[in-house]
């Protein structure tokens, strides 16, 4: 039986790719013997730290590693967060003793933080679809962390580095998308060593839920960059009878939006738990995103067609993947009238119900267990 170290850096709010890596440790450890290794971003910053920024190695956290290496003794280390508590020293350390490392790339910062310009980052364009930052907002420094200068260079030059790796190092690197690894290829980095998993999913919910209600879902951070508010200024032009709209999160314009839209049609819900959410989903007629985002996996919509709900979401990115071929509840990205027009089709109570179970046997074919464990022995075998 293979020994597998899962590396990772949680974030300081619990967020998507942590969610990702707690299923993963649980799911590996069905077919090999695993342990992890977790970092955590939530102490308070000490003057060393600014030192381990500078030389992007925190000696304190490769310390942790190597015990941890030497007392395990894995046959793959499999890496994923590791800005800014693990640090880009992790790598260093595991090239330097010759250890077979996994690295898995959940999003695009490695793109968005490989130079301290705009120009840059945005190669020409007035918009970027992996991190939201725009031309506008920013003329000459590339400012990632719009509320910090500082945490922006830091992370920028993080990003150069970690970019290097990505680019230059024998490690194997998995993506969730075969979007994601063509646009590796595109940014002329080499792809031979790049495979395509997606995340483990979660199969068996235990949510029965036989009274559906006329709702819609929308579930995750409330910001610019998810086109909450173009979603929300859609489904009033769309004139759903007796539908609500449940906008599930929190984030920097839920108080604006909660004022702006006060209407019995527009439920504002929170932050809730993952099993309110599923809950709230399970009984809706499907779930909606309007990202303007380039996305990984997109975890809601995956976990509504595990509960066989349809979900509603803009062609871009990878999202397509993970549903049938030519499903018909994708819209064009930024075009409000197709998006108007799909969510016309929730009227239509037996067309979402088939929609939704064509879903289902989707994912459970597609991205069983089984076969993400099949293809994570595969990539590690190589």
């Amino acid at each position: 039986m293979k020994k597998i170290l899962i590396v990772h850096t949680r974030y300081q709010n619990r967020g998507g790719e942590d969610i990702a890596v707690d299923s993963e440790i649980e799911t590996l450890s069905a077919k090999f013997k695993v342990e992890s290794l977790i970092y955590e971003n939530k102490e308070k910053f000490k003057l060393i730290q600014l030192f381990y920024f500078l030389i992007n190695n925190n000696f304190q956290s490769v310390r942790r590693l190597e015990k941890k290496v030497k007392s395990f003794n894995p046959d793959v280390v499999y890496v994923h967060n590791t800005w800014f508590k693990g640090s880009l020293g992790v790598f260093k350390y595991l090239n330097k003793n010759n250890i077979n490392t996994i690295l898995k790339l959940h999003n695009f910062r490695y793109f968005c933080t490989k130079s301290f310009f705009v120009k840059n980052h945005l190669d020409g364009a007035n918009f970027c679809s992996c991190c939201s930052l725009s031309r506008d907002s920013n003329s000459f420094f590339n400012k990632y962390f719009q509320n910090s200068y500082l945490k922006s260079v830091l992370v920028n030059h993080y990003g150069r580095k970690y970019l290097k790796i990505i680019k230059h190092s024998n490690i194997k690197i998995i993506v969730l998308t075969e979007f994601h690894k063509n646009f590796l290829k595109k940014n002329n980095i080499r792809t031979n060593n790049v495979y395509v998993n997606a995340n483990p999913l979660k199969l068996n919910i235990p949510l029965d839920v036989k009274n559906k209600e006329n709702s819609v879902v929308y579930a995750g951070r409330i910001s610019e960059e998810k086109g909450v508010e173009e979603l929300i200024n859609v489904f009033l032009k769309s004139e759903l009878k007796d539908f609500v709209l449940k906008i599930i999160g929190d984030g920097p314009q839920l108080k604006y939006l909660q004022h702006k839209y006060n209407f019995k049609s527009i439920e504002f819900t929170g932050e809730l738990t993952n099993n309110d959410v599923l809950k709230i989903m399970a009984s809706s007629r499907a779930v909606v995103t309007y990202t303007k985002l380039y996305e990984g996996q997109p975890t809601i919509l995956s976990e509504a067609s595990l509960l066989g709900v349809p979900s509603i979401f803009p062609d871009t990115g990878g999202i397509a993947e993970f549903f049938p071929k030519n499903y018909s509840l994708k819209f064009g990205q930024f075009k409000d009238k197709e998006l108007e027009e799909k969510l016309k089709v929730l009227n239509k109570t037996k067309l979402c119900e088939t929609i939704g179970s064509e879903n289902q046997e989707f994912v459970k074919k597609e991205f069983s267990t089984e076969t993400i464990l099949n293809n994570f022995l595969r990539i590690a075998s190589e």
